[in-house]
């Protein structure tokens, strides 16, 4: 057994200007601890802060962000949460300042985040022409073929499609989505009821193995070349969920579909370790 966190939950929060202004300072007065550059190309830049009064001022203007939101890493903060009520149930002297009430993490303002798109390759057709498909789409679409050159869906409710060699601008209609739903105004939302269910027969993200899902950090180059080699089918790309949508859904009490968000870069593994004990 480890023992300890290796690599931090990954979360958001609504930008505070005066933490924004700390860490400028930080960043540009002090020099870094880690400063290198990984073999995948991102640069890796860590601070430590050692002044106490620095510290405080952290602490005091974090306890008043109502909340944090997990970007990346749900599964690692319930794992956390388990592995924390087993240690004290084991723990008779057990008087909650222990590590293992604590989990590694990293906070990130949201002004200084971008979502990046979560686009989805289908292996077939569910047994429609590719025509057929197309005048299906066309009742809660409005479509516009563009050609052989990739299209990037342009704003929200736009997607784009490639199908047999061709990229196609997909808007949903006014009145297939709703707008005051956090959950069914989402772009993932719309595709999977009004494509993937409706037509391709994919009830379930989870675990249909027909679908396969491409991070945009990858480009939609990666789309094309997966249905051009026969592969897969057809391709959707998605335009990304804004930071704004994620707050909503979580203020809400929603939960975020799966294979909604991208985001990178992820920080690297072990650069900083948490001991449980």
């Amino acid at each position: 057994m480890i023992n300890a966190n290796i690599e931090p939950v990954f979360f958001t929060y609504p930008a505070v200007k005066e933490i924004d202004e700390i860490v400028e300072r930080i960043v540009k007065n002090q020099k870094p601890e880690y400063d290198f550059v990984a073999d995948e190309g991102f640069g890796h830049h860590f601070w430590v802060i050692k002044d106490d009064a620095t510290i405080k001022s952290l602490i005091d203007l974090f306890a008043k962000v109502p909340y944090t939101y997990v970007a990346d890493g749900h599964h690692r903060t319930a794992a956390a949460a388990l592995v924390g009520n087993e240690k004290k149930q084991k723990n008779p002297n057990h008087t909650g300042n222990e590590e293992y009430n604590y989990f590694l993490a990293v906070h990130f303002p949201g002004n200084q985040l971008s979502i990046i798109d979560y686009n989805r390759v289908v292996k077939d057709l569910n047994n429609l022409a590719p025509s057929e498909l197309l005048e299906k789409l066309k009742i809660v679409f409005d479509i516009e073929e563009k050609g052989t050159e990739i299209y990037k869906p342009a704003k929200l409710h736009n997607f784009s499609m490639y199908l047999e060699g061709k990229w196609y601008s997909m808007t949903a209609k006014p009145g297939t989505y709703t707008d005051n739903d956090p959950i069914g105004v989402l772009d993932v939302t719309i595709l999977s009821k009004l494509i993937l269910e409706s037509h391709l027969g994919i009830k379930d993200l989870r675990t249909d193995k027909r679908i396969d899902f491409v991070g945009g950090i990858r480009g939609l180059g990666e789309l094309k070349k997966r249905v051009d080699s026969g592969e897969m089918k057809v391709a959707f790309a998605l335009y990304p969920v804004s930071m704004q949508q994620l707050f909503d859904i979580a203020d809400t009490g929603n939960i975020m579909p799966p294979k909604t968000t991208w985001f990178e870069p992820k920080l690297r593994s072990g650069l900083v370790i948490h001991k449980l004990s």
